[in-house]
This record gives C-alpha cells, structure tokens and sequence, in this order.
C-alpha cells in the first residue's frame, strides 16, 4: 500500500508501525474527513470520527503448534472426597474489549463510573472508555441485563476479546 505524501500525510510501503497510524489520526483529526478505510493483505483500519469504537486488525501470524503429551490416567481413589463446587459463571454473558487500549470505568477521574456492579444494562449502553492511540472510545453493552463483576481494573490495558464485565441475563 502507498499513501499519497503531503505534509501532514504518512507514506508507507507495506508494513505501517504504530508511529504511522499516529500520525495517520492525527492527519484525519485535522481534516475535514468523517472516515477512512484502509486495507492491504496485511492489515486493515478503519477510522470514523464521533463513532463508538475504532477497529485495527492484524492478521495473525501463524504459530507453530506442538501436541499435547499423553499422561496416563490417574488411579481411582475411592477415599477422596468429591471436589468442591465452582463457582458457576458459565451462565453470564461477557462483555469483552472490542480493540487494544487503556480501560477507563468512567469519562474523567471526577466523574462516576458508566456502570456499577448490580446496576442493570441494555444493548448500546455505555459501560466502560478505551483509549487507543489518543482516542477516546465509548465501548456500548452488547447484551441485556445486570452487572454481576468487573473484571479488569479502572486505567489497565487490554487486549482485544478480553473480557471486562460479567452480566447475569434478566
């Protein structure tokens, strides 16, 4: 990919680094542009200026994968006791992170959280901030219903698909 070069522009060849997609932003915040799509085999970003999110994605680099050794199984030991119960969380939705960046619970440190444990949500309420790169992302409930945990602590990074919130379905 070869973008045009201007003086607030990036050029790149094939491979853009976090420094050009900086920049990049920087370019499209101060233009006139609502939107920008970019795509190569490599990767592809879309940018939208007032949207709830913004999306870099990168193709994985295959991994090689080694397979799992065989242990035989462990003897029966009538004696022991029965395992504890866990604690059951396969009934609650997730809200996970949809990009990489800096988690905020609330939209400045004198402002109260989006949401806290008991409270309930419905679809495209705002529960948490992502900053990535300088922007600020308002990331929207996908599902319905109460806030049971937070699972990621108030200006922590994370990673894409990391879960944040567990919701108990209503």
């Amino acid at each position: 990919m070869a973008l045009i070069k201007s003086d607030d522009c990036v050029q790149t060849t094939k491979k853009m680094e976090i420094k050009d997609i900086q920049k990049l932003l920087d370019f499209i915040a101060n233009s006139g542009l609502d939107e920008v799509n970019i795509e190569t085999g490599e990767f592809k970003v879309s940018v939208k200026k007032n949207a709830p999110a913004t999306y870099v994605t990168a193709a994985p680099a295959p991994a090689p994968v080694a397979p799992a050794p065989q242990l035989p199984a462990p003897a029966a030991q009538p004696t022991a006791a029965p395992p504890a119960p866990k604690n059951d969380e396969s009934k609650y939705l997730t809200i996970k992170s949809p990009m990489i960046g800096t988690f905020y619970r609330s939209g400045g440190p004198d402002k109260p959280s989006f949401v806290e444990i008991g409270d309930d949500v419905a679809v495209g309420k705002v529960v948490c901030i992502i900053e990535a790169m300088k922007l600020f992302n308002e990331i929207e409930s996908e599902v319905s219903g109460r806030i049971v945990k937070v699972l990621v602590e108030n200006a922590t990074p994370v990673e894409y698909d990391q879960p944040l919130f567990l919701v108990e379905p209503i």
